[in-house]
């Protein structure tokens, strides 16, 4: 099936996916734009991957429909595939080939011409910026090179989606930022749709759309800007002056208080209730932050900072 700019890079429809009694993903709904960059946010043991897994046609759905680019991914795993680029979370490089010995591998696999194999492989190394280090050992690359050449692999068979499961996991500030800009990269330079799950708030920031979710459901989907309008909350940051002080605020805010690094978080929704909160617990704090609405408070909103419901258990 040709790709066209009609049909969405994936739908997923009604998708239920169960390990006994845990529910994983609970009939979820959605549609990635070709062309996008797409994340789905959410914190550890949301479902994320789950849902990579179903997508990448390595495991079926319970109930409901997957498709990339109008093909069913369990009816016809094969010519899904065909259309997938897939960094997994894991590392999967052979460490005894070569850097260019890699991508060639792959290339034969998917069944890619030697002539078209050797035209792209260097174009690839140069995009991801590995050229001088294709007759080097992958052994020998540090941890954020392997994840440039994951995914210059996973765009030798000319793919139209790239699905990243936590591509920057393990990754310091820097190289991490860095990978994001390669991301954009490619989408302007190979027309690709991109879908990127992750649980670091601020790297989403650049997305077209950004679906949150929790416990295998999900809780919302839009632009960034959107989502802080619709979603978004002020929050005071507050390191109280002792336990009596903590205790106060907790049992003020029972239900918008979550931990915070050196202290609290509080959700308190608008700029009148953090007025009232200064003047309250003001003179009992070490430290006090009034933040505007945000994709941390959109996402403390939705998910509580990830912290499990009572009796609720989900795989990644």
């Amino acid at each position: 099936m040709p790709v066209t700019s009609d049909v969405p890079a994936v739908r997923v429809s009604n998708t239920t996916k169960r390990y006994g009694r845990v529910i994983a993903l609970n009939d979820v709904n959605f549609e990635v734009r070709s062309g996008e960059l797409f994340a789905l946010l959410g914190p550890n043991g949301a479902g994320k991957t789950t849902l990579i897994h179903i997508l990448c046609t390595i495991h079926g759905s319970d109930e409901g429909r997957t498709e990339i680019f109008g093909v069913d991914t369990a009816k016809h795993p094969r010519r899904a595939r065909r259309h997938l680029g897939v960094v997994f979370q894991e590392p999967s490089l052979d460490g005894r080939l070569t850097v260019a010995e890699n991508l060639d591998f792959h290339g034969r696999i998917y069944g890619v011409p030697g002539a078209l194999r050797r035209q792209r492989i260097p174009e690839l190394l140069e995009l991801v910026e590995l050229a001088e280090w294709r007759d080097h050992l992958v052994s020998q690359l540090s941890t954020g090179m392997k994840r440039r050449l994951e995914i210059a692999r996973a765009l030798v068979h000319d793919s139209k989606l790239l699905i990243l499961d936590e591509p920057t996991v393990g990754l310091d500030a820097q190289t991490r930022e860095r990978m994001w800009v390669y991301l954009q990269r490619l989408r302007r330079e190979r027309d690709l749709t991109v879908l990127v799950t992750t649980h670091y708030i601020d790297e989403v920031e650049v997305c077209d759309r950004i679906c949150i979710v929790d416990h295998g459901e999900v809780l919302a989907l839009d632009t960034p800007e959107r989502l802080k309008q619709d979603h978004g909350a002020v929050i005071v940051r507050v390191e109280p002056d002792d336990a009596d002080a903590e205790k106060g605020i907790r049992e003020a805010y029972p239900e918008r208080v979550a931990p915070g690094a050196g202290g609290l978080v509080v959700e308190v929704g608008t700029d009148a209730e953090a007025e009232r909160f200064v003047e309250a617990w003001g003179t009992y704090a070490r430290t006090l932050t009034v933040e505007k609405p945000s994709l941390e408070t959109v996402f403390l909103s939705l998910t509580g900072q990830g912290t499990p419901r009572p009796g609720s258990r989900s795989p990644r």
